[in-house]
């Protein structure tokens, strides 16, 4: 298939004192240990135009996609606009959080900015290239953090080599889709959709993660000023750790050894990639509401019952939080079961229903980037790959367009069926949305597939 595209790229580190993205606690940047881009592509086939803007960031937050749109707006460029451009990002831990931070607002205006700076330059001037399309595979990085214990219910990441796992409760997709653009040049642009989480390294380090040593290895074997968009596929339940072992997997090392493991991967098969049949590109979004999580009065019973059994407990300052994980919330620490029960009593209070925009780039007959919001599980993104588009190459991308609406800075969407069993992911505080929401995503899908 013959397409046109642009390319463009912007750093995007902090410069303002701000916290990372991604924990319980804060986490003021120090230094920068890689750089964070805002990356652009623009795309023409068949006299229509898409474009795709990508984040090293958490995630894209209402009030984030808001200030892009206003940029966009301002900026005026030809035959682009919010209606044919999706926004996603690569969810890295360690970028500044844009979630009520006190300078979010300055560096939301920055990365604004910024992106709207990288979409110019890549529409610029548009190259003749050939799309092509393949799938690599790579199961060594990726596990359901999820497990079933001996004990019935389910813990988020129980910890390595503990006797008490039984099995992990659901799936993992070691496929990885690829779509490239090729000129006279060579391998000028490579979108990949990956399933892993990208929370590799902790402490206060600004870096792009796993997603950046990737990019960075791969561009290096490209054609000269060629990108690589890593976009990440549904991995709300998915993670690196891998539990069967006590090494130690949280350290800048590992990072590089999950990218250029990725990279590695790639390699082998991207000169197998095929051209991607048929005409022209289209770009297809739909809006979908959904419904603010289900609480029953028997939860919220329980919640208020917890807040008053540890009244000398501090949960809501930003010190409090400090030395809380997930394992807290699994042995039933105190300060983790009145954390999740004030998350639980803030949630019951909240009215805005949120709402999604689902986006869609076709190109020809066999192949699609399609976007998902926040971060679901893996199942989801599986049914949406191989059975709503299972007769097209399909990439998926998570943290696409933004997160809910103001109320939402981002949370999981799991299955129907997880909801009940344990694990953080699906306590209110980590799931603000309707436990029907994964169902409503998909059958939404169905109908904009049928387009």
């Amino acid at each position: 298939m013959k397409i046109k595209f642009g390319l463009g790229r912007a750093c995007i580190n902090p410069e303002v004192p701000i916290s990372l993205a991604g924990y319980f606690n804060k986490r003021m940047w120090n230094k920068i240990l890689d750089d964070l881009e805002v990356r652009a592509v623009v795309l023409k086939s068949g006299g229509e135009y898409a474009a795709i803007i990508q984040f090293d960031l958490l995630c894209i937050t209402s009030r984030f996609y808001k200030a892009i749109e206003r940029e966009v707006r301002r900026a005026n460029i030809k035959n682009l606009s919010m209606k044919n451009i999706l926004v996603c990002a690569t969810h890295t831990h360690t970028a500044p959080n844009i979630n009520g931070e006190p300078n979010s607002d300055k560096y939301i205006k920055f990365a604004a900015a910024k992106a709207v700076e990288a979409l110019e330059a890549a529409a610029a001037e548009l190259t003749p290239g050939e799309l092509f399309g393949g799938m690599a595979q790579d199961h060594r990085f990726i596990f359901n953090r999820r497990y079933w214990m001996k004990n019935g219910v389910v813990v988020t990441n129980p910890g390595k080599l503990n006797p008490d796992i039984l099995r992990p409760e659901g799936e993992i997709d070691p496929q990885i889709p690829m779509l490239g653009i090729k000129t006279e040049a060579g391998l000028s642009l490579l979108i990949t959709s990956i399933v892993n989480h990208t929370d590799t390294i902790g402490g206060c380090g600004v870096s792009a993660d796993w997603p950046g040593f990737m990019r960075r290895s791969l561009e290096k074997d490209m054609a000269p000023g060629a990108m690589v968009m890593p976009m990440i596929g549904a991995s709300g339940n998915i993670n690196h750790f891998d539990v069967s072992t006590d090494m130690d997997q949280t350290n800048y090392s590992e990072p590089e050894r999950i990218g250029l493991g990725y990279a590695e991967s790639i390699r082998k098969v991207w000169d197998k990639m095929t051209p991607v049949e048929g005409k022209g590109l289209t770009y297809h979004s739909r809006k979908v509401k959904s419904k603010v999580r289900e609480i029953d009065p028997e939860e919220i019973a329980e919640a208020e019952a917890v807040m008053a059994k540890y009244p000398d407990i501090d949960v809501d300052s930003p010190e409090s939080v400090k030395d809380l994980t997930s394992e807290d919330l699994a042995k039933g620490a105190p300060f983790a079961l009145k954390y999740f029960a004030n998350a639980l009593l803030k949630l019951a209070a909240r009215t805005e229903k949120p709402e999604f925009l689902l986006s869609c780039i076709k190109f020809g007959d066999s192949a699609v980037i399609a976007s998902l919001p926040s971060e679901p599980f893996v199942e989801i993104g599986l049914i949406l790959r191989r059975s709503i588009f299972n007769d097209r190459l399909c990439l998926v991308t998570s943290h696409g367009n933004s997160n809910g609406g103001k109320s939402y800075g981002g949370g999981y969407i799991p299955n129907s069926w997880n909801y009940g069993r344990g694990g953080y992911e699906s306590t209110p505080r980590s799931s603000g949305y309707s436990i029907h929401t994964a169902d409503i995503l998909l059958a939404n899908w169905r109908k904009l597939a049928e387009k």
